[in-house]
């Protein structure tokens, strides 16, 4: 019998309650378990610059250095105190959001970081997006083709976007959009002052790395829909008349995204802090080249700094994804 009146409504208000306070908890648990990865993460970042073999001072100093100016720099570089307070004293700092001083460039870091995020977020979203609006549409169409000519057509062609080294397609682009065409720039960044010239610099890099994105993310979302079409309430929806591509994608799809955002948070934070080779064919000022310059100058407070940004990103992204997995998902708000 059906349940009606203040009956009814009463369920659902208790419903509606347990629903949020499962939801909470899951936050709760999730921030907790986040921050412990971070605080895990800080240590372990310490551990590995402080680790690496040669001394700063002596480094910048070069090896004609009188030895009492090497020790008098490691004692201004605090290098003389014993470790543990070192790392409290840079956990301090940024606790007050001060990431100390690039000991190469005499600038603050915080500010040095701020630039190059400032070109690495913009385009590793745009690569994102890019990857996203391609891998979609082949994913379902090789979906719904399964093992017929499309399907083997759309196999082949994300193998070789896989397979294909971005740098050399990166150039490919160069020569055909910007050498040939004089569509696009060659490289560099024009800056933010001027939003169109700054979106035209990113558009060629966005689209090298999108394109291997692309293909894993078309290859995941295929094979998720393939698993999804043997489910009983996929049998049911095409007894009701619905078509295979109608059933994909009204019920198959929204169950195969839970793969899919797991690869997409991957990509991600790939895409912010592995660009390195692309950001150096286009000369871009972004935060993997920094990071890359900070170690070949051994300048170890950006190199600290810069990487726990790069490991907060990814728990961020880490922590969406989870609220997308229980948006999606209600059963995962329970563990």
């Amino acid at each position: 019998m059906a349940m009606t009146g203040p009956t009814a409504r009463h369920f659902t208000v208790l419903s509606c309650g347990v629903s949020v306070r499962s939801m909470l908890r899951y936050l709760l648990h999730r921030v907790i378990s986040l921050g412990l990865g971070l605080v895990a993460a800080s240590v372990l970042i310490f551990a590995v610059v402080t680790l690496v073999p040669g001394d700063p001072a002596s480094f910048m100093l070069g090896t004609g250095a009188q030895p009492e100016t090497v020790a008098a720099l490691r004692q201004q570089m605090g290098l003389d105190q014993p470790w543990p307070l070192r790392y409290l004293t840079w956990v301090g700092a940024l606790l007050q959001g001060d990431f100390g001083q690039s000991l190469t460039y005499k600038t603050p870091v915080a500010g040095m970081i701020r630039d190059r995020m400032q070109v690495s977020l913009p385009l590793a979203l745009m690569a994102l997006v890019l990857a996203a609006a391609v891998a979609f549409p082949v994913g379902l169409f090789a979906a719904s083709r399964r093992g017929r000519a499309g399907d083997v057509a759309v196999m082949g062609g994300t193998q070789l976007g896989i397979a294909l080294p971005n740098f050399w397609f990166a150039m490919l682009l160069v020569l055909i959009f910007a050498v040939k065409l004089r569509w696009l720039p060659a490289g560099g960044f024009a800056g933010w002052g001027d939003p169109v010239a700054a979106l035209k610099s990113l558009i060629l890099p966005a689209i090298a790395l999108a394109l291997p994105q692309a293909a894993i993310l078309a290859r995941v979302l295929r094979s998720a829909l393939i698993e999804q079409q043997g489910q009983d309430y996929i049998r049911t929806a095409r007894a009701k008349g619905l078509s295979a591509g109608q059933t994909l994608r009204r019920h198959a799809l929204r169950n195969a995204m839970i793969p899919v955002l797991t690869i997409m948070g991957m990509q991600f934070s790939f895409l912010l802090a592995g660009a390195i080779i692309i950001e150096n064919v286009f000369y871009l000022p972004g935060l993997g080249r920094l990071i890359f310059q900070a170690i070949s100058q051994r300048d170890l407070i950006v190199v600290q700094s810069a990487v726990l940004v790069l490991v907060a990103a990814v728990i961020a992204v880490t922590f969406l994804v989870d609220l997308a997995y229980a948006a999606i998902d209600p059963r995962l708000r329970q563990r």
